[in-house]
Protein backbone atom coordinates (compact mmCIF):
# COMPACT_ATOMS: atom_id res chain seq x y z
CA UNK A 1 0.00 0.00 0.00
CA UNK A 2 1.35 3.67 -0.90
CA UNK A 3 2.38 5.47 1.97
CA UNK A 4 1.09 8.70 2.04
CA UNK A 5 2.34 12.40 3.45
CA UNK A 6 0.03 15.08 4.44
CA UNK A 7 2.25 18.47 4.70
CA UNK A 8 1.17 20.73 7.00
CA UNK A 9 -2.77 19.89 7.69
CA UNK A 10 -4.42 21.45 10.16
CA UNK A 11 -6.03 18.69 12.31
CA UNK A 12 -9.80 20.01 13.87
CA UNK A 13 -8.79 23.19 12.25
CA UNK A 14 -5.58 23.79 15.10
CA UNK A 15 -2.25 24.04 14.31
CA UNK A 16 -0.50 23.06 11.21
CA UNK A 17 1.24 19.53 11.79
CA UNK A 18 2.47 16.55 8.93
CA UNK A 19 0.54 13.58 9.15
CA UNK A 20 2.36 10.14 7.54
CA UNK A 21 0.36 7.72 6.41
CA UNK A 22 1.25 4.24 6.33
CA UNK A 23 -0.72 0.31 6.27
CA UNK A 24 -3.50 2.34 6.94
CA UNK A 25 -3.16 3.59 10.02
CA UNK A 26 -1.47 7.15 11.41
CA UNK A 27 1.90 6.27 11.68
CA UNK A 28 3.79 9.79 12.26
CA UNK A 29 2.43 13.32 13.56
CA UNK A 30 4.96 16.24 13.47
CA UNK A 31 6.44 19.40 11.91
CA UNK A 32 9.11 18.74 9.17
CA UNK A 33 8.54 15.07 8.78
CA UNK A 34 10.62 13.56 5.68
CA UNK A 35 8.76 12.52 2.57
CA UNK A 36 10.52 9.61 2.37
CA UNK A 37 9.27 8.20 -0.83
CA UNK A 38 5.92 8.74 -0.04
CA UNK A 39 2.98 10.59 -1.66
CA UNK A 40 3.23 14.18 -0.75
CA UNK A 41 -0.36 15.67 -0.26
CA UNK A 42 -0.47 19.40 0.13
CA UNK A 43 -2.29 20.41 2.66
CA UNK A 44 -1.04 24.12 3.48
CA UNK A 45 -4.32 25.59 5.45
CA UNK A 46 -6.34 22.67 5.32
CA UNK A 47 -8.52 21.53 7.65
CA UNK A 48 -8.18 17.90 8.86
CA UNK A 49 -11.26 16.16 9.76
CA UNK A 50 -11.92 12.63 10.97
CA UNK A 51 -13.83 10.43 7.96
CA UNK A 52 -17.67 11.86 7.95
CA UNK A 53 -20.44 9.15 9.19
CA UNK A 54 -23.85 9.42 7.79
CA UNK A 55 -26.06 8.04 9.84
CA UNK A 56 -29.40 8.25 7.13
CA UNK A 57 -29.19 8.21 3.50
CA UNK A 58 -30.82 6.77 0.61
CA UNK A 59 -28.83 4.36 -1.78
CA UNK A 60 -32.07 3.14 -3.43
CA UNK A 61 -30.28 -0.29 -4.56
CA UNK A 62 -32.37 -2.65 -5.02
CA UNK A 63 -35.60 -1.65 -6.51
CA UNK A 64 -34.76 1.66 -7.61
CA UNK A 65 -31.23 1.64 -9.84
CA UNK A 66 -33.18 4.10 -12.21
CA UNK A 67 -32.45 7.02 -9.40
CA UNK A 68 -29.23 5.64 -7.07
CA UNK A 69 -26.93 2.69 -6.85
CA UNK A 70 -24.68 1.57 -4.50
CA UNK A 71 -22.24 2.47 -6.19
CA UNK A 72 -23.16 5.86 -7.63
CA UNK A 73 -24.34 6.71 -4.13
CA UNK A 74 -21.25 5.84 -1.97
CA UNK A 75 -18.86 7.56 -4.76
CA UNK A 76 -20.43 10.79 -4.45
CA UNK A 77 -20.20 10.01 -0.58
CA UNK A 78 -16.77 9.54 -0.62
CA UNK A 79 -16.30 13.02 -2.37
CA UNK A 80 -18.69 14.63 -0.07
CA UNK A 81 -15.75 13.46 2.49
CA UNK A 82 -17.53 10.57 3.81
CA UNK A 83 -16.39 7.50 4.84
CA UNK A 84 -19.41 5.81 6.39
CA UNK A 85 -23.09 5.52 5.46
CA UNK A 86 -26.00 4.01 6.83
CA UNK A 87 -28.21 2.79 3.92
CA UNK A 88 -31.56 3.28 4.65
CA UNK A 89 -34.37 0.08 4.45
CA UNK A 90 -36.82 1.57 2.02
CA UNK A 91 -36.22 -0.73 -0.84
CA UNK A 92 -37.23 -2.78 -3.13
CA UNK A 93 -37.34 -5.02 -1.39
CA UNK A 94 -37.81 -3.26 1.99
CA UNK A 95 -34.34 -4.47 3.96
CA UNK A 96 -36.64 -6.48 6.45
CA UNK A 97 -34.37 -9.56 6.41
CA UNK A 98 -31.08 -10.91 6.96
CA UNK A 99 -31.01 -11.71 3.09
CA UNK A 100 -31.62 -8.12 1.87
CA UNK A 101 -29.47 -6.57 4.43
CA UNK A 102 -26.43 -8.92 3.64
CA UNK A 103 -26.89 -7.68 -0.28
CA UNK A 104 -26.63 -4.30 0.25
CA UNK A 105 -23.37 -4.50 2.52
CA UNK A 106 -22.10 -6.69 0.02
CA UNK A 107 -22.96 -4.18 -2.66
CA UNK A 108 -20.84 -1.54 -0.47
CA UNK A 109 -17.71 -3.85 -0.19
CA UNK A 110 -17.75 -4.59 -3.62
CA UNK A 111 -17.98 -0.83 -4.49
CA UNK A 112 -15.52 0.13 -1.97
CA UNK A 113 -15.86 3.51 -1.80
CA UNK A 114 -17.04 3.83 1.69
CA UNK A 115 -18.06 1.53 4.21
CA UNK A 116 -22.20 0.38 4.05
CA UNK A 117 -24.01 -0.57 7.37
CA UNK A 118 -27.40 -0.90 6.02
CA UNK A 119 -30.41 0.41 8.27
CA UNK A 120 -32.91 -2.72 8.83
CA UNK A 121 -36.66 -2.00 8.77
CA UNK A 122 -38.64 -2.32 12.15
CA UNK A 123 -41.44 -3.25 10.40
CA UNK A 124 -42.13 -6.00 7.79
CA UNK A 125 -42.48 -4.47 4.45
CA UNK A 126 -42.54 -0.93 6.24
CA UNK A 127 -46.06 -1.17 7.15
CA UNK A 128 -46.31 -0.82 10.44
CA UNK A 129 -48.02 -3.58 11.58
CA UNK A 130 -45.61 -6.40 12.56
CA UNK A 131 -42.09 -6.20 13.52
CA UNK A 132 -39.10 -7.73 11.39
CA UNK A 133 -36.91 -10.04 11.94
CA UNK A 134 -34.83 -7.61 14.16
CA UNK A 135 -32.83 -10.21 15.64
CA UNK A 136 -31.60 -11.89 12.61
CA UNK A 137 -30.36 -8.85 11.02
CA UNK A 138 -28.46 -7.97 14.29
CA UNK A 139 -26.92 -11.73 13.75
CA UNK A 140 -26.22 -11.40 10.25
CA UNK A 141 -22.99 -10.77 8.70
CA UNK A 142 -24.05 -6.78 7.84
CA UNK A 143 -24.62 -6.52 11.92
CA UNK A 144 -27.78 -4.20 11.75
CA UNK A 145 -27.82 -2.00 15.06
CA UNK A 146 -29.59 1.25 13.46
CA UNK A 147 -33.41 0.13 13.01
CA UNK A 148 -35.64 2.40 11.16
CA UNK A 149 -39.08 2.84 8.98
CA UNK A 150 -37.71 6.03 7.37
CA UNK A 151 -40.47 7.32 4.99
CA UNK A 152 -43.17 6.24 6.95
CA UNK A 153 -43.56 6.37 10.81
CA UNK A 154 -43.98 3.66 13.22
CA UNK A 155 -47.34 4.76 14.40
CA UNK A 156 -48.43 1.87 16.30
CA UNK A 157 -47.42 2.81 20.27
CA UNK A 158 -47.38 -0.53 20.88
CA UNK A 159 -45.15 -1.53 17.81
CA UNK A 160 -42.91 1.41 19.00
CA UNK A 161 -42.20 -0.34 22.91
CA UNK A 162 -41.77 -3.67 21.49
CA UNK A 163 -39.36 -2.37 19.03
CA UNK A 164 -37.57 -0.37 21.52
CA UNK A 165 -37.31 -3.57 24.16
CA UNK A 166 -36.24 -5.58 21.75
CA UNK A 167 -33.41 -3.74 20.04
CA UNK A 168 -32.54 -3.79 24.48
CA UNK A 169 -31.09 -7.41 23.77
CA UNK A 170 -27.79 -6.01 21.08
CA UNK A 171 -27.70 -2.56 22.10
CA UNK A 172 -29.86 -1.73 19.15
CA UNK A 173 -31.31 1.80 18.17
CA UNK A 174 -34.57 3.23 17.08
CA UNK A 175 -34.40 5.70 14.41
CA UNK A 176 -37.88 6.76 14.54
CA UNK A 177 -39.64 8.88 11.27
CA UNK A 178 -41.82 11.63 13.45
CA UNK A 179 -44.95 12.21 11.57
CA UNK A 180 -48.44 11.40 12.57
CA UNK A 181 -49.97 10.45 9.84
CA UNK A 182 -53.50 11.42 10.36
CA UNK A 183 -52.02 14.87 10.77
CA UNK A 184 -50.57 15.32 7.45
CA UNK A 185 -52.67 13.23 5.18
CA UNK A 186 -52.69 14.92 1.67
CA UNK A 187 -49.87 17.41 2.82
CA UNK A 188 -47.57 19.36 0.57
CA UNK A 189 -45.37 21.77 2.67
CA UNK A 190 -45.04 23.37 6.09
CA UNK A 191 -48.61 24.94 7.32
CA UNK A 192 -48.07 28.56 8.29
CA UNK A 193 -47.98 31.59 6.23
CA UNK A 194 -46.71 30.70 3.05
CA UNK A 195 -48.62 27.35 2.29
CA UNK A 196 -52.06 29.54 3.51
CA UNK A 197 -51.00 32.04 1.03
CA UNK A 198 -49.78 29.60 -2.04
CA UNK A 199 -52.25 26.85 -1.44
CA UNK A 200 -50.57 24.14 -0.31
CA UNK A 201 -52.02 21.85 1.91
CA UNK A 202 -49.77 22.46 5.01
CA UNK A 203 -47.81 20.28 7.08
CA UNK A 204 -47.93 21.43 11.27
CA UNK A 205 -45.30 21.01 13.03
CA UNK A 206 -47.67 19.49 16.10
CA UNK A 207 -47.35 16.40 13.58
CA UNK A 208 -43.72 16.06 14.12
CA UNK A 209 -43.70 16.91 17.84
CA UNK A 210 -46.48 14.57 19.06
CA UNK A 211 -44.94 11.60 17.81
CA UNK A 212 -40.87 12.61 19.37
CA UNK A 213 -42.83 13.16 22.65
CA UNK A 214 -44.54 10.03 22.61
CA UNK A 215 -41.95 8.12 21.78
CA UNK A 216 -39.16 9.36 24.63
CA UNK A 217 -41.74 8.51 26.81
CA UNK A 218 -41.94 4.96 25.94
CA UNK A 219 -37.81 4.98 25.64
CA UNK A 220 -37.85 6.07 29.09
CA UNK A 221 -40.58 3.70 30.10
CA UNK A 222 -38.79 0.77 28.60
CA UNK A 223 -35.14 2.00 29.04
CA UNK A 224 -34.05 2.05 25.44
CA UNK A 225 -32.23 4.08 22.92
CA UNK A 226 -34.25 6.56 20.85
CA UNK A 227 -32.74 8.60 18.04
CA UNK A 228 -34.97 11.16 16.24
CA UNK A 229 -34.31 11.23 12.21
CA UNK A 230 -34.70 14.56 10.80
CA UNK A 231 -35.84 17.16 12.84
CA UNK A 232 -36.76 20.17 11.78
CA UNK A 233 -39.11 22.17 14.16
CA UNK A 234 -38.55 24.77 17.03
CA UNK A 235 -41.04 22.43 19.11
CA UNK A 236 -38.98 19.50 18.48
CA UNK A 237 -35.76 20.79 19.73
CA UNK A 238 -37.62 21.62 22.98
CA UNK A 239 -38.87 18.44 23.19
CA UNK A 240 -35.33 16.46 23.12
CA UNK A 241 -33.77 19.11 25.38
CA UNK A 242 -36.17 18.29 28.09
CA UNK A 243 -36.03 14.55 27.16
CA UNK A 244 -32.42 14.78 27.51
CA UNK A 245 -32.47 17.05 30.61
CA UNK A 246 -34.85 14.37 32.32
CA UNK A 247 -31.93 11.11 31.48
CA UNK A 248 -33.62 9.63 28.65
CA UNK A 249 -31.21 7.89 25.86
CA UNK A 250 -32.34 9.89 23.25
CA UNK A 251 -30.31 11.29 20.29
CA UNK A 252 -31.29 13.64 17.75
CA UNK A 253 -30.18 14.46 14.10
CA UNK A 254 -31.03 17.75 11.34
CA UNK A 255 -30.31 17.55 7.93
CA UNK A 256 -28.16 20.28 5.94
CA UNK A 257 -31.43 21.14 4.29
CA UNK A 258 -33.04 22.22 7.54
CA UNK A 259 -30.09 24.32 8.40
CA UNK A 260 -30.20 26.71 5.69
CA UNK A 261 -33.25 26.42 3.51
CA UNK A 262 -36.95 27.50 4.73
CA UNK A 263 -40.42 27.64 2.97
CA UNK A 264 -40.43 30.80 1.45
CA UNK A 265 -38.67 28.38 -1.27
CA UNK A 266 -41.89 26.83 -1.90
CA UNK A 267 -43.73 30.16 -3.65
CA UNK A 268 -42.46 29.19 -7.03
CA UNK A 269 -43.70 25.51 -6.79
CA UNK A 270 -40.39 23.92 -7.71
CA UNK A 271 -40.34 20.84 -6.76
CA UNK A 272 -36.33 20.55 -5.96
CA UNK A 273 -37.77 22.12 -2.47
CA UNK A 274 -40.27 19.20 -1.32
CA UNK A 275 -38.99 17.50 1.08
CA UNK A 276 -40.19 15.01 3.84
CA UNK A 277 -40.31 16.68 6.95
CA UNK A 278 -40.96 20.00 4.91
CA UNK A 279 -38.84 22.93 5.08
CA UNK A 280 -39.63 25.00 8.07
CA UNK A 281 -39.64 28.77 8.78
CA UNK A 282 -36.55 31.36 9.69
CA UNK A 283 -37.46 30.98 13.41
CA UNK A 284 -36.86 26.79 13.26
CA UNK A 285 -34.15 27.50 11.28
CA UNK A 286 -32.65 29.60 13.95
CA UNK A 287 -33.63 27.06 16.36
CA UNK A 288 -32.04 23.66 15.00
CA UNK A 289 -28.81 25.43 14.67
CA UNK A 290 -28.96 26.63 18.21
CA UNK A 291 -29.78 23.19 18.76
CA UNK A 292 -26.78 21.90 17.21
CA UNK A 293 -24.49 24.32 18.75
CA UNK A 294 -25.34 23.63 22.21
CA UNK A 295 -25.96 19.50 21.82
CA UNK A 296 -28.95 19.32 22.16
CA UNK A 297 -29.11 18.01 18.79
CA UNK A 298 -26.70 15.50 18.73
CA UNK A 299 -25.77 14.94 14.67
CA UNK A 300 -25.72 16.01 10.89
CA UNK A 301 -27.36 13.63 8.94
CA UNK A 302 -27.55 14.13 5.00
CA UNK A 303 -31.00 12.41 4.36
CA UNK A 304 -29.80 11.94 0.50
CA UNK A 305 -32.74 11.43 -1.56
CA UNK A 306 -32.56 10.47 -4.92
CA UNK A 307 -34.55 10.50 -7.61
CA UNK A 308 -34.90 9.92 -11.21
CA UNK A 309 -35.58 13.71 -13.02
CA UNK A 310 -39.29 12.58 -13.99
CA UNK A 311 -40.28 11.89 -10.24
CA UNK A 312 -38.86 16.17 -9.61
CA UNK A 313 -39.56 17.96 -12.82
CA UNK A 314 -43.18 17.52 -12.52
CA UNK A 315 -46.23 19.43 -10.78
CA UNK A 316 -45.71 20.05 -6.94
CA UNK A 317 -48.68 17.43 -6.25
CA UNK A 318 -47.33 15.06 -8.04
CA UNK A 319 -43.17 15.13 -7.71
CA UNK A 320 -41.62 13.19 -4.60
CA UNK A 321 -40.58 14.14 -1.45
CA UNK A 322 -36.54 14.45 -1.09
CA UNK A 323 -33.71 16.22 -1.96
CA UNK A 324 -29.75 15.09 -2.24
CA UNK A 325 -27.08 16.46 -0.67
CA UNK A 326 -24.47 14.18 -0.03
CA UNK A 327 -21.91 15.67 -1.65
CA UNK A 328 -22.99 19.52 -0.43
CA UNK A 329 -23.43 18.42 3.43
CA UNK A 330 -20.41 19.81 4.78
CA UNK A 331 -20.09 22.95 2.81
CA UNK A 332 -23.77 23.86 4.13
CA UNK A 333 -22.64 23.04 7.65
CA UNK A 334 -19.33 25.13 7.35
CA UNK A 335 -21.93 28.19 5.74
CA UNK A 336 -24.73 27.36 8.22
CA UNK A 337 -22.86 26.98 11.10
CA UNK A 338 -18.76 27.72 11.24
CA UNK A 339 -19.28 30.97 9.08
CA UNK A 340 -22.24 32.01 11.40
CA UNK A 341 -19.33 31.52 14.90
CA UNK A 342 -22.15 28.07 16.26
CA UNK A 343 -19.37 25.71 16.01
CA UNK A 344 -15.62 25.62 15.37
CA UNK A 345 -13.99 22.09 13.39
CA UNK A 346 -13.70 20.40 16.90
CA UNK A 347 -17.34 20.87 16.72
CA UNK A 348 -17.93 19.67 13.14
CA UNK A 349 -16.16 16.63 13.57
CA UNK A 350 -18.18 16.07 16.63
CA UNK A 351 -21.30 16.18 14.44
CA UNK A 352 -20.58 14.87 11.28
CA UNK A 353 -18.19 12.49 12.81
CA UNK A 354 -17.37 11.19 15.98
CA UNK A 355 -21.29 11.56 17.11
CA UNK A 356 -22.79 9.64 14.47
CA UNK A 357 -19.91 7.00 14.60
CA UNK A 358 -20.89 6.32 18.37
CA UNK A 359 -24.94 6.66 18.03
CA UNK A 360 -24.48 3.84 14.97
CA UNK A 361 -22.41 1.61 16.74
CA UNK A 362 -19.47 1.63 14.72
CA UNK A 363 -16.88 4.14 16.76
CA UNK A 364 -14.78 1.57 16.84
CA UNK A 365 -13.77 1.94 13.05
CA UNK A 366 -14.79 5.74 12.21
CA UNK A 367 -15.04 9.02 14.17
CA UNK A 368 -11.16 7.87 15.64
CA UNK A 369 -9.53 10.72 17.08
CA UNK A 370 -6.49 11.88 14.76
CA UNK A 371 -3.79 10.66 16.80
CA UNK A 372 -0.47 8.20 15.98
CA UNK A 373 -1.77 4.28 16.09
CA UNK A 374 -5.49 5.33 15.19
CA UNK A 375 -7.00 4.41 11.55
CA UNK A 376 -6.28 6.54 8.52
CA UNK A 377 -9.79 7.20 7.94
CA UNK A 378 -9.92 11.06 7.22
CA UNK A 379 -11.24 13.66 5.26
CA UNK A 380 -9.27 16.78 4.14
CA UNK A 381 -10.91 19.95 3.28
CA UNK A 382 -10.20 23.89 1.93
CA UNK A 383 -12.06 25.91 4.03
CA UNK A 384 -11.11 28.89 1.57
CA UNK A 385 -12.60 27.12 -1.57
CA UNK A 386 -16.08 28.65 -2.66
CA UNK A 387 -18.04 26.46 -5.53
CA UNK A 388 -20.92 27.16 -7.78
CA UNK A 389 -22.92 23.98 -7.49
CA UNK A 390 -24.06 21.96 -10.66
CA UNK A 391 -26.27 18.57 -10.39
CA UNK A 392 -24.04 17.73 -14.04
CA UNK A 393 -21.16 17.58 -12.46
CA UNK A 394 -22.03 16.15 -9.95
CA UNK A 395 -21.55 12.45 -8.79
CA UNK A 396 -24.79 10.54 -7.55
CA UNK A 397 -27.05 9.29 -10.22
CA UNK A 398 -30.26 12.04 -9.82
CA UNK A 399 -30.37 16.06 -10.20
CA UNK A 400 -32.48 16.99 -7.38
CA UNK A 401 -29.95 18.96 -5.81
CA UNK A 402 -31.75 22.43 -3.86
CA UNK A 403 -28.88 24.05 -4.17
CA UNK A 404 -28.60 24.67 -7.62
CA UNK A 405 -26.55 27.16 -8.92
CA UNK A 406 -25.90 28.45 -5.21
CA UNK A 407 -22.28 29.35 -4.53
CA UNK A 408 -21.15 27.23 -0.97
CA UNK A 409 -17.88 26.91 1.13
CA UNK A 410 -15.50 24.45 1.09
CA UNK A 411 -13.97 21.68 -1.26
CA UNK A 412 -13.07 18.27 -0.04
CA UNK A 413 -9.68 17.81 -1.21
CA UNK A 414 -8.88 14.21 -0.18
CA UNK A 415 -10.51 11.26 1.43
CA UNK A 416 -8.91 8.34 3.12
CA UNK A 417 -10.65 4.98 3.79
CA UNK A 418 -8.01 2.76 6.90
CA UNK A 419 -5.49 4.62 4.03
CA UNK A 420 -6.79 4.05 0.63
CA UNK A 421 -7.68 6.90 -1.19
CA UNK A 422 -11.18 7.52 -2.85
CA UNK A 423 -10.83 11.00 -3.09
CA UNK A 424 -7.50 13.05 -4.20
CA UNK A 425 -7.09 16.70 -5.12
CA UNK A 426 -11.05 16.71 -5.43
CA UNK A 427 -11.55 14.20 -7.77
CA UNK A 428 -12.70 10.30 -6.73
CA UNK A 429 -9.93 7.86 -7.24
CA UNK A 430 -11.48 4.80 -8.95
CA UNK A 431 -11.59 1.63 -6.27
CA UNK A 432 -11.37 -1.79 -7.09
CA UNK A 433 -13.61 -3.17 -4.30
CA UNK A 434 -11.21 -3.12 -2.29
CA UNK A 435 -13.06 -1.99 0.84
CA UNK A 436 -12.14 -4.25 4.38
Amino acid sequence: MTEYLLRGARPLGGEPVDVRISGGVIVALGTGLSDDGAHVVDAQDHVLLPGLVDLHTHLREPGREDAETVASGTRAAALGGFTAVHAMANTNPVADTAGVVEQVFHLGRRAGWVDVFPVGAVSIGLEGERLAELGAMADSEARVRVFSDDGKCVWDPVLMRRALEYVKAFDGVIAQHAQEPRLTEHAQMHEGVVSAQIGLAGWPAVAEEAIIARDVLLAEHVGSRLHVCHLSTAGSVEIVRWAKGRGIDVTAEVTPHHLLLTDELARGYDARFKVNPPLRTQADVEAVRAGLADGTIDIVATDHAPHPVEDKDCEWAAAAFGMTGRETALSVVQHAMVETGLLDWEGVARVLSTAPARIGRVEDRHGRPIAVGEPATLTLVDPAARRTVDPRTQATASPNTPYFDRELPGRVVATFLRGRPTVLDGAPVEQEGASA
